[in-house]
Order: structure tokens, then C-alpha cells, then sequence
């Protein structure tokens, strides 16, 4: 056998590795000056933040974000739940196109035949991928086919988890390998769900709040906003300490960092619903190599942007080829044009069965409820966080104003809402009846009949009994919408 000497071996590798790069670059799938991208994903927090206007917030590192970079101004993520979210932005579509609709999925299949994730694309691209630690996805797929074995973190093939503490130490083994990253913070997790149950803030206290008008100015409530801002603070300190490890490692100049949420804050009219509470996200991006690329339009852009977007941004900075099955759009390409609406999608919550569909336009959210036989608060898993407990116990006692008791009414919720936004921020004047506004509520119902056909919305086909038997299964029978019939006369044989 002729084994070749020494330096013919290492002539063919280096060969090989420049034919590849080569191909690469001619090809058009990595550009020569690609910088890494570390997504900072934060779960359950609404934009309180300093940058973002809010007085009360204490956000230096996500300020100086903004300060170097480009903070969006409204962005909205495709669903106000972790699972559908998180679904939808690795995989660059709306989870409605693919059946990743379902928070969450109880029988998790493979992505369609052509569909890969965000983390296997840069890797094809030669890219080190990793996930700290969290990603919750509604499908089955192979962690090693997204994440690079090589990266040196016991978390990495964890599903529900988040980076604990501050120490980011392992990111020095960063250095001199571009790599796509994400990094997951608690956000409104920390501590806790919100609630009087918890300590005191330190750093908010509760008579600074200000208690919008969907909920009951109660203490818990107070107690539930300013445990919010405790938990940005701290979730500020983390960002802080890995923007100061890129530094300290030599990765910040060439990292363009994205720092966005999943969805809203944990109460009760945010986190799972379609107002602007729960879609809305802070949502900044700097790369400090590559500032005259990111910042040739404004530092500041009121683009109204899909969290689908975050990720065919990605690949365009990255030079990366972005695929045709994917709905988002490149924020930074030359060719950008702005989206005229922004849909975001509600189904089944854990065991409570719904679907909403809402456009964001310009001035409107346009809200269909497509199940109106039943209340907006269902019970489910968060019937047991204090401002929920709250909340009934007001109801029961009569002290809710009427648009704080509606969520519970299952008799008259109503068929469309839509609201006008520069004059009513928190959604409280139902204007789908409203003569003035005719002609505005029927081009958004005509939006979302258009999207809901062309994307074949997934939400408008029942889920099968299987899925549902399994639903029913895990929550021990608390389940109360007509889908479940069929189980509750089973159990009753």
C-alpha cells in the first residue's frame, strides 16, 4: 500500500480546504468579510427598556446596544408563546405553514422534505453552531445535525433550559472560529413566575408602576409589573457580561449580536394573546465591524418587522443563501422593501383550544377570533399564578371594570376586534363596529383572508384525536372546550 509522506498529505488537506473555500466564495454562499452571529434570545419580556422610552427601566447594556447599532422600533414576533415562536424562527417560516402551530406539540414530527433549520445552513457554510440552552422546537429533528458536536457545553442538546448566572467564560473557545450562536436568558422566568408570592423588587418599587387599564390597580399587580422590571435588570446584567466577554475574547468587532424576546411579559393580557402586550419585542442588532452595512439606513427604524425577519437577517449578513421556503426578510438587504402588515398566530395553549389570528398594520390591530364559544382566559397551566387568582377573585366580587371581566365572558366575545393605536396604545375601544372605521376593518379581514390561503394556515384544520387524547392525558382531564368531549363520554364508560 502507498501511504503518502507527510507533507503530500498535508499539501492534499490544504488542497482540499482552499478548493472548498474557494467554491464557496465564487458560489456566493459566504462572503469573504462573513462576520459570527450570536442571537441573544431572551424568554417572556416585553420591551421596558431604557432605549426603548421606559423611565423606569435600569438597561445600561441593552442601551449601549442600541448606541452602536439599530433598535427596531416594531417588532412583533410570529406568536406570543415560546414553542410556536421558537419553531418559526429557526426554521425562517410562519409556524402555521408547517403545522408548528400547537404550544405545544404533542406528537412532534419531521420538518417537510426541503425545510432545514437556521443552525444547519450556517454549518453547511463552515460555521461552528451552538445553542445556550433553551429551543423548544414543535418538530422532531436531530440536535447533532444543528449543533456542532465540537462545542464544548454539557447544555447544549437541552430543551427547556437556560444559561444560568453570569459566567461566560466558555466562550473564549470562540476565538478564531465563526460560528452562529444563540444564548437564552430567563428574562420574565427569573425568580419565578411575577406575582406577591415573590419578594419585593429592589431595584422598582411598587407605588413607581403604573398599572394599565386591562388590569385591576391591585397590589398584586403592582407587585407582578415591578417584579418585570427586577427581572430585565437582571437579565440586562447578563447581556452586559457577554458583551463584555466577546470584548475581552477578540469576538466583539466581528460579531454582529441580535438581542430580541420571544414574546411579552408573563401577565395575564401578554404572554399568549395577540394584543400588542404579548407580540410585541424589543429587538436590536449591532455589529461593530460591519456598522456602515447595518446603520446605511437609521439607527432607529419603525419598520414594522416579523421575528421571521431576525432570521433571514441573519443569513444575509452572514452571505449566506437565503432559502426560497423561507417567508422572512433580509432588514438589511440593499433591495429591502418594508412589510405593509405583520400577522402573528394563537392556537392551542398547552390544554386551552383557540384560535386568533392578528395583522399589524401601520395604526391598526385587527384581531379574529375564530372561536367565540368560549371565554379569552381559559383554565390552564397559569391558572395559579397570583394575578390570575387575583383576577377571579375580583370577578367573583364584582370589582372588574367591564373590559377587565370580558376575558372571562364566554357568552359575548366578540367575532373581530380592532383597535386604532396612536390613540388607544393598551387596546381598550373595540372599533370592528364602529361605521368610521368600515372600509379599515375590511382591508385587514382581506390581509389575513389572503395570507390564511396562500400560506395554507395550518390553525384551520382540527388537530387529530391522537394529539388531542395525549393533550388531555398530560393535564389529568382539566380540559374544558368541546374537543375533548369525546374523551370526557370515554372516560365515563
Amino acid at each position: 500500500m502507498n501511504v503518502p509522506s507527510r507533507p503530500r498529505l498535508l499539501f492534499s488537506h490544504l488542497a482540499t480546504l482552499v478548493a472548498a473555500t474557494l467554491g464557496a466564495f465564487l458560489s456566493g454562499d459566504v462572503r469573504a468579510d462573513r462576520p459570527n452571529i450570536l442571537w441573544i434570545y431572551v424568554d417572556d419580556m416585553s420591551d421596558w427598556v431604557g432605549c426603548y422610552g421606559d423611565p423606569i427601566a435600569q438597561t445600561p447594556h441593552i442601551d449601549s446596544l442600541a448606541d452602536g447599532g439599530v433598535k427596531f422600533t416594531r417588532a412583533y414576533m410570529p406568536a406570543p408563546v415560546c414553542s410556536t415562536t421558537r419553531s418559526a424562527l429557526i426554521t425562517g417560516t410562519m409556524q402555521t405553514t408547517h403545522g408548528l402551530h400547537q404550544h405545544r406539540t404533542m406528537i412532534k414530527k419531521p420538518l417537510p422534505d426541503g425545510v432545514v433549520t437556521v443552525p444547519e445552513l450556517f454549518r453547511d457554510a463552515g460555521y461552528l453552531t451552538f445553542n445556550e440552552a433553551k429551543d423548544d422546537y414543535n418538530f422532531a429533528r436531530d440536535r447533532d445535525l444543528l449543533y456542532s458536536p465540537e462545542f464544548n457545553r454539557p447544555t447544549r442538546k437541552q430543551v427547556n433550559s437556560h444559561m444560568v448566572g453570569r459566567d461566560v467564560s466558555w466562550l473564549k473557545q470562540l476565538q478564531g472560529k465563526p460560528f452562529f450562536g444563540q444564548i437564552q436568558l430567563k428574562g420574565g422566568k427569573i425568580e419565578g413566575e411575577t406575582g406577591s408570592k415573590y419578594p419585593a423588587p429592589s431595584r422598582v418599587s411598587e407605588d413607581q408602576v403604573t398599572v394599565p387599564p386591562q388590569y385591576p390597580d391591585h397590589p398584586v399587580f403592582r407587585n407582578a409589573i415591578a417584579r418585570h422590571y427586577e427581572q430585565i435588570a437582571e437579565t440586562d446584567a447578563q447581556v452586559g457580561a457577554i458583551l463584555s466577554a466577546l470584548k475581552e475574547y477578540g469576538l466583539w468587532e466581528n460579531t454582529a449580536v441580535f438581542f430580541f424576546t420571544d414574546h411579552g411579559s408573563p401577565l395575564p393580557r401578554a404572554k399568549q394573546f395577540l394584543y400588542e402586550d404579548g407580540t410585541k419585542v424589543p429587538l436590536v442588532v449591532q455589529w461593530p465591524g460591519g456598522t456602515d452595512q447595518i446603520t446605511k439606513h437609521d439607527q432607529t427604524r419603525s419598520d414594522l418587522v416579523s421575528g421571521i425577519d431576525i432570521t433571514t437577517t441573519s443569513l444575509g449578513l452572514a452571505g449566506i443563501d437565503i432559502p426560497k421556503f423561507m417567508e422572512g426578510r433580509d432588514l438589511f438587504a440593499d433591495d429591502f422593501q418594508p412589510r405593509q402588515y405583520v400577522i402573528s398566530a394563537r392556537d392551542r395553549m398547552g390544554n386551552a383550544i383557540d384560535r386568533i389570528r392578528t395583522v399589524r398594520s401601520d395604526n391598526f390591530r385587527y384581531i379574529r377570533n375564530y372561536k367565540t364559544d368560549r371565554a379569552l382566559y381559559q383554565p390552564q397551566y397559569r391558572e395559579n399564578y397570583p394575578t390570575f387568582v387575583t383576577l377571579r377573585e375580583l370577578l367573583a366580587a364584582g370589582k372588574l371594570s367591564p373590559l377587565q371581566a370580558s376575558y372571562y365572558d364566554a357568552e359575548n366575545r366578540p367575532e373581530e376586534e380592532l383597535y386604532e393605536l396612536t390613540t388607544d396604545p393598551h387596546q381598550t375601544v373595540n372599533l370592528a363596529k364602529h361605521p368610521d372605521y368600515d372600509f379599515v376593518l375590511k382591508e385587514h379581514r382581506r390581509q389575513l383572508q389572503q395570507w390564511e390561503e396562500a400560506t395554507d394556515d395550518k390553525g384551520r384544520y382540527p388537530e387529530s384525536r391522537a394529539s388531542l387524547r395525549l393533550v388531555y392525558q398530560s393535564s389529568k382531564g382539566r380540559c374544558v372546550t368541546p374537543e375533548y368531549d369525546f374523551l370526557r363520554k370515554e372516560s365515563t364508560k
